[in-house]
């Protein structure tokens, strides 16, 4: 462990304030919270992305359950697939030893650091970690890695070494956040933590050289601390930074911040609580927040949904293709969990080994195919590199929810039945008024004001010229 002890009477010089939102994230592990929205539009310095992070998507690496070995060894030889499925990041789950004070279940949670610079033995130790960094960007992928600023280990030597690293109660008593008893909260106000974090944060891109963060409950950390520590990354290499949180503030240093609340919505239209029009709503409302140029990360199921809220068949039944499908084609970037080609078909436990069932990649085409549409059709290029959307007017707006994107005279028109009855629809829009090829089809498609699309329940169809 490296521990900091040079850094007294060191003052950090803060950026300048933004207008504090109250957004809470999404609990990493114990409990889940839905992210409060805000309906209050704020001025955002936006953060230059990495150039190559333009066409990508993300994939989300479970590494304890990704394979029976639960090692960086073993998942190298699953990358090649992963680029090849359409992915371009590849997010790991914290790679860091787990505290065993407090521990939840035999093996604890990820999320409770017993050393930042640090790795847990059960994946291999640095020169593994290394080897599967360059062996990843050996076939195009980056890496970055979930990073949990908020709170350490119980028994992280930081603990008793820097106690005014950490938050005191009313009775100057460390605590845990919420309920999430195996972890304990930093302080932030302490500008020794800060540097702490920042150069922690650091020594990954310089030794290892990953590519950037998820950051991990970003919203309970000081938005000054992430302005500060992206600036500072970004002096080593150009990095990419998730946040999981939602809020148009988060910007200023972040590349992406996740999409909970259109997550959201794609539950409730499956259970019938929500309507096609709700997207179309969101969609408006996240451009009148957001910065131009904001990466949104759009999922049907991630590490806490599959684990705490059900699999993506669960919750989104039959819908599951066509949900994902939406999530691609709307202005966004989609995510991909581990064993969703496969496709993963249970809860993986938190605390446990709980290895995906890999006998089969039953729905590793569905996803190559649309991701590679993502990645080489402009229209659906990331942030502003993206073309515009507008909903294409059908005859049957109650059901169906079309959207077209459009760059220059490229366009992609995804039409989507958002309901258990089958539909047949006309797209009333003299703009696709044009030859497209059908995705997933050998076939072209000529669109008149006498064309009929059919779709059975919970179907759809992607367009593109």
């Amino acid at each position: 462990m490296y521990l900091i002890t040079k850094l007294k009477n060191m003052k950090l010089q803060k950026s300048f304030i933004y207008l504090l939102l109250a957004f809470l994230t999404i609990g990493s592990y114990s409990c889940r919270r839905d992210a409060p929205k805000s309906e209050i539009s704020t001025q955002v310095t936006q953060v230059k992305h990495p150039d190559w992070s333009k066409d990508v998507s993300i994939y989300e690496v479970n590494v304890r359950q990704f394979t029976p070995e639960g090692t960086f060894q073993a998942l190298e030889a699953h990358l090649p697939r992963i680029k090849e499925l359409g992915t371009d990041i590849i997010w790991l789950m914290p790679i860091h030893p787990i505290g065993e004070k407090n521990r939840k279940g035999t093996l604890g949670s990820y999320y409770s650091i017993k050393d930042y610079y640090g790795i847990n033995p059960e994946f291999g130790d640095s020169a593994s970690f290394k080897s599967f960094v360059d062996r990843a960007h050996k076939e195009g992928l980056k890496v970055i890695l979930d990073w949990v600023a908020n709170h350490s280990a119980w028994d992280n030597a930081l603990v008793t070494e820097h106690p005014e690293f950490y938050a005191k109660d009313s009775t100057g008593q460390m605590y845990a956040p919420f309920d999430w008893t195996d972890v304990v909260k930093f302080n932030f106000e302490v500008p020794e933590m800060r540097q702490y974090m920042l150069d922690a944060m650091k020594y990954w891109i310089q030794e290892f050289d990953i590519d950037g963060y998820r950051c991990d409950v970003a919203g309970e950390v000081p938005m000054d601390f992430w302005d500060n520590a992206r600036t500072e990354l970004d002096k080593i290499k150009p990095v990419f930074m998730l946040a999981e949180a939602e809020g148009p503030q988060f910007h200023s240093a972040f590349d992406m911040t996740y999409g909970w609340e259109f997550h959201h919505i794609m539950n409730k239209i499956y259970k019938g609580e929500a309507k096609p029009n709700d997207i179309e709503a969101y969609l408006k409302k996240n451009d009148s927040l957001y910065p131009e140029d904001s990466y949104r990360m759009y999922f049907i199921t991630n590490h806490d949904e599959n684990s705490w809220a059900g699999t993506e068949f669960e919750r989104l039944g039959n819908g599951v293709e066509s949900f994902f499908a939406l999530s691609a084609v709307i202005p966004g970037m989609p995510l991909v969990y581990s064993g969703q080609e496969a496709p993963l078909q249970k809860r993986l436990e938190f605390f446990e080994k709980d290895p995906i069932d890999w006998d089969n990649y039953q729905k590793a085409e569905f996803y190559q195919t649309i991701l590679d549409l993502k990645s080489s059709h402009p229209a659906l290029y990331n942030g502003k590199e993206g073309g515009t959307w507008q909903r294409v007017a059908t005859d049957n707006d109650d059901k169906v929810f079309a959207i077209l994107r459009q760059k220059g005279t490229q366009q992609v028109v995804g039409v989507f039945n958002l309901s258990g009855e089958e539909v047949t629809v006309a797209l009333n829009d003299e703009n696709l008024r044009q030859n497209f090829k059908t995705l997933f089809a050998s076939e072209s498609i000529t669109i008149d004001e006498f064309t009929r699309i059919k779709l059975p329940p919970w179907s759809y169809k992607i367009l593109y010229r």
